[in-house]
């Protein structure tokens, strides 16, 4: 009972960055003013939160692609991890005369009034692959499922170690991301609720965190850091591949491959999936950018149609191991 206690509190620590969950899929998204648009006429902005990792990158240009097949005018910005910046690139996005607004945020509480102000000149809001405050005035966010690929993550890693405790450390974003919080708190659960399956009991320490803003060298230096704050860690997350790239070269470096499991709480990169083949990453889970992309453009050409959307569209999860990896691998895929 203690040991749950501890999972408890731990839980509770981890959510105090926010934890909010947006509005139910359940429900369609109100249509207000909705009117619909001809596609010639359609101007499609998208402001993304970093192009600093290869996600991004692959997503942005996915939704640039999917676009210009389908003859819509597309603009895209890069806020480069700065809030500041994302608001100016969202406000010169709105004085170019888009109709459609999509946001890949970079705080969840300071962009709402932006949304608000985009929202009161007639433009249609969508938040792509990051989360955004439920307050915030949006027509539909559209991401992976980040809390279930995250849960299944956690009962792989359980899995894997069987009776032997779990010491595991955290390689996280940055601070305040929703986006992170669900993947953090989903591998958790899993953990938890694995270990009381198999054995009503459990047998894991959440032991160090580290911030590696999304990146691979962030998530190398990160990863160093933790090295040195908890020599007996033996599993380490990260909430992204790419700072698990960095992460597995700084195990590497330790000397410690044999000693820690490095995985992922998402996405799929090729060269994690490429590692996952050689045995020397563990498992990821499945959030493809060019998915998450066409979603996104599917649901604002139903908006702008006049269809009704839901106010949260997830893509499926699912956990990339060595047992399935062959069917996700594509060493040709942009991300």
């Amino acid at each position: 009972m203690k040991k749950v206690a501890v999972i408890l509190l731990v839980l509770a620590g981890m959510m105090v960055l926010g934890c909010s969950k947006p509005n139910s899929g359940s429900a369609p998204a109100a249509a207000g003013d909705q009117k619909t648009i001809d596609l010639k006429d359609l101007k499609i902005g998208l402001s993304m939160q970093t192009m600093g990792a290869p996600y991004f990158v692959a997503q942005s240009n996915a939704l640039e692609k999917l676009c210009k097949a389908q003859g819509i005018t597309f603009y895209a910005v890069d806020a480069n991890s700065n809030m500041t910046k994302q608001l100016s690139d969202i406000e010169d996005l709105l004085a170019r005369g888009i109709n459609v607004l999509v946001i890949n945020p970079t705080d969840p509480k300071g962009l709402i009034p932006i949304t608000e102000t985009a929202t009161a000149q007639g433009v249609a809001v969508f938040i792509m692959d990051n989360s955004i405050d439920p307050t915030a005035s949006y027509i539909s966010m559209i991401q992976a499922n980040n809390l279930d690929n995250g849960e299944l993550v956690g009962i792989w890693l359980a899995q894997q170690f069987g009776n032997q405790e779990i010491r595991l450390g955290v390689l996280s974003g940055n601070q305040g991301n929703l986006l992170g919080v669900d993947r953090r708190i989903g591998v958790v659960k899993g953990i938890v609720e694995e270990q009381l399956r198999a054995r009503n009991s459990t047998n894991f320490r959440l032991v160090t965190q580290g911030w590696g803003n999304w990146g691979q060298e962030g998530g190398l230096s990160a990863a160093e850091d933790m090295l040195q704050a908890a020599p007996t860690m033996n599993a380490l997350v990260a909430e992204n591949d790419s700072m698990g790239l960095g992460a597995v070269m700084a195990v590497e470096n330790a000397g410690k491959t044999n000693q820690i499991t490095v995985f992922a709480a998402a996405d799929g990169q090729k060269e994690a999936l490429a590692l996952i083949k050689q045995g020397k990453y563990g498992a990821t889970g499945l959030n493809d950018p060019a998915v998450v992309a066409q979603v996104t453009l599917n649901t604002i050409l139903d908006y702008v149609s006049g269809k009704p959307v839901q106010k949260l569209v997830n893509t499926k999860p699912a956990v990339i191991n060595a047992s399935n990896v062959d069917q996700y691998y594509n060493p040709n895929s942009d991300f």
